[in-house]
């Protein structure tokens, strides 16, 4: 991956103007000792300067629990299926009450009492992408041929560092010690919330420790999610039109207000994919923010930002995400 890193960075950085650098002192000075924050989690962060093509790096290479910033490169790898005419936007789709995922889902929550709905691949990608509907997700992944479908896409075209293994139905529930449900399997609800409430606290407990550390599965690092976006920005995954598609949709969500988006200057933009999972016991299994910002003036950078196991408060763990987009807009202004 470093490989490929280097060489579209190399690209990126020939047009770069001569005083465009990236600071690493002020992110050594600002961003480090916010590791020394995060209530017993542990961060990991990338900054990546488009125009100079540095980068910057806190635990680079630890794997990080993604949640719902999966839904990005699966955006990916749907739109590369229509750019190969293997799926159209205006397809569309039946969604049945099997196919209904637990936790966050719109669709889920709209679905009301009918025994079917019919969306098109574009309100899917839509769905999954800006507002992170868990359904969306699921149906759309089913489409292009299950997870490992989404990893392939991005290691075809050189990126590693983010895998996508499981459907949210599988997931959600290994988090919390709960069995996973199967393709086919109604889930309702207040029974799947139940079922997380009535779990032994001890179990659950094993099974968020076995999330953290010692599962790869649906993880990203640092590294990885730098030249994931990276790569988009360029246009080097999709074709022009499905990257300016899935760069707005991006840029349109209302997630994350208070992440990085709250740390960056008026006037600045902000395409990027959110990720949270559920508290255990008092401890949040991840917090994720990572997206391309386009400061006042054109300046590019890109961000990412993994939180996981801190017992900080929600409000607390999205200052950090805004500390740290405060520190790398200063890094990048540095003359």
């Amino acid at each position: 991956m470093r490989s490929f890193v280097l060489a579209l960075l190399a690209v990126v950085a020939a047009s770069a103007p001569a005083h465009a650098d990236l600071d690493a002192a002020i992110l050594d000075a600002k961003v480090k000792p916010l590791a020394e924050k995060t209530a017993g989690g542990r961060l990991g962060v990338g900054v990546l300067d488009v125009a100079s093509g540095q980068t910057w790096y806190l635990d680079q290479s630890h794997l990080f629990p993604m949640q719902s910033v999966f839904k990005a490169p699966l955006g990916v790898a749907v739109m590369q299926a229509v750019d190969r005419h293997r799926l159209a936007l205006e397809q569309p789709v039946t969604i049945a009450r099997s196919d209904l995922a637990m936790q966050w889902s719109p669709i889920a929550k709209e679905f009301g009492t009918a025994d079917k709905k019919v969306l098109t691949v574009k309100d899917l990608v839509k769905a999954a992408v800006s507002f992170s509907d868990n359904t969306a997700a699921d149906v759309l992944m089913r489409l292009v041929g299950g997870p490992k479908a989404v990893t392939a896409a991005l290691v075809d075209n050189g990126i590693s560092g983010i895998r996508v293994d499981r459907y949210e139905r599988e997931l959600q529930p290994d988090v919390v010690g709960v069995p996973p449900y199967v393709a086919g399997d109604v889930i309702d609800q207040k029974e799947w919330e139940g079922l997380r409430a009535a779990m032994p606290v001890e179990l659950k407990k094993a099974s968020l420790k076995a999330y953290l550390e010692d599962d790869p599965r649906d993880t990203a690092t640092p590294e990885g999610a730098l030249a994931f976006l990276a790569a988009l920005d360029k246009g080097a995954l999709i074709s022009p039109v499905s990257t300016a598609m899935l760069i707005r949709l991006m840029t349109d969500t209302p997630s994350g207000p208070n992440r990085i988006k709250a740390g960056l200057p008026q006037g600045a933009t902000l395409a990027h994919k959110t990720g949270g999972g559920p508290d255990v016991e008092g401890v949040n299994s991840a917090s994720n923010d990572i997206g391309i910002a386009t400061l006042p003036g054109g300046r590019k950078v890109i961000i990412a930002v993994f939180l996981a196991g801190s017992t900080a408060p929600e409000a607390e763990r999205d200052a950090l995400f805004a500390d740290v987009a405060r520190a790398v807009v200063e890094a990048v202004r540095y003359r």
